[in-house]
């Protein structure tokens, strides 16, 4: 998921690994986009790349106004911003105290992916997988 993002240029490309802290899902996909047409883009492109691989959501929202789209696989939340609407809901800041999972390499900005992280990055491959995960200290 965090890959299709960033292959439609999204920036600010967060994974939060909230197992165990909610009961809705295990990791949040967040990213930025600079306009409504950029958000839309990003969102539809992750949907692209996943129905490839016949995942598809349970849920998106918000697509029409692309400020804030959200889309829900399941364990895994996506949500692609705006800049204001990011800053302003600060998904970051409300849990800050969740493990990052590093973003793989390849985009300008991006933290280097472990091998086990890169899977659990790349289009939900691995996300819920206990085995690949790793406890940043």
């Amino acid at each position: 998921m965090a890959v299709a993002g960033l292959d439609k240029k999204a920036l600010g490309v967060e994974i939060l690994d909230v197992r165990g802290r909610v009961d809705y899902a295990d990791f949040l996909v967040l990213m930025t986009g600079r306009s409504d047409r950029h958000v839309g883009s990003i969102a539809q492109g992750i949907e692209e790349e996943l129905g490839k691989k016949k995942i598809a959501p349970i849920s998106v929202e918000g697509m029409s106004a692309a400020t804030w789209v959200l889309l829900d696989y399941g364990d895994v939340v996506v949500h692609v911003f705006q800049e204001d609407a990011r800053q302003l809901y600060d998904i970051e800041g409300l849990w800050m105290d969740a493990s990052r999972v590093a973003v793989p390499e390849g985009e300008p900005g991006a933290r280097p992916a472990s091998q086990g992280n890169r899977a659990q990055a790349d289009a939900g491959e691995g996300f819920g997988d206990d085995e690949d995960r790793t406890e940043e200290e």
